[in-house]
């Protein structure tokens, strides 16, 4: 299984990017799906987080800006950004537990990252 993020790119502030992750392979079931970000000289932090069940929560900072939504049947994860901050300037990495088979034993898996730039 590989996890392969995309979407990242230069955007004024204000503006919208849509992140997706794409996991490839055998994949049964996606179980918690979750998006970091690191910035230069930062620890990464977890942004948001959804469970297979339609939890999610969210760090502070992008509250009522970020959505974290996943179409199953692409195996398909996304971060909508939109009314991007220049603070929101980061390398973004996808992260999911996922079950390869049924009865499988969940594990978790990292994308590359995708850098996102926001100017002022």
């Amino acid at each position: 299984v590989q996890l392969q993020a995309s979407g990242g790119g230069w955007v004024q502030a204000g503006g919208s990017l849509r992140l997706s992750c794409e996991a490839s392979g055998n994949v049964f079931q996606l179980n918690v799906m979750r998006w970091y970000r690191q910035a230069p000289g930062k620890e990464r932090e977890l942004v948001a987080i959804m469970t297979s069940g339609g939890a999610k929560n969210y760090v502070d900072s992008v509250k009522g800006r970020f959505t974290i939504s996943v179409d199953n049947s692409k195996n398909t994860i996304y971060l909508q950004m939109n009314s991007l901050k220049p603070e929101d300037t980061a390398v973004y990495y996808c992260n999911a537990d996922l079950r390869k088979y049924y009865g499988s034993r969940k594990r978790e898996y990292w994308g590359q990252g995708t850098q996102v730039t926001v100017s002022s």
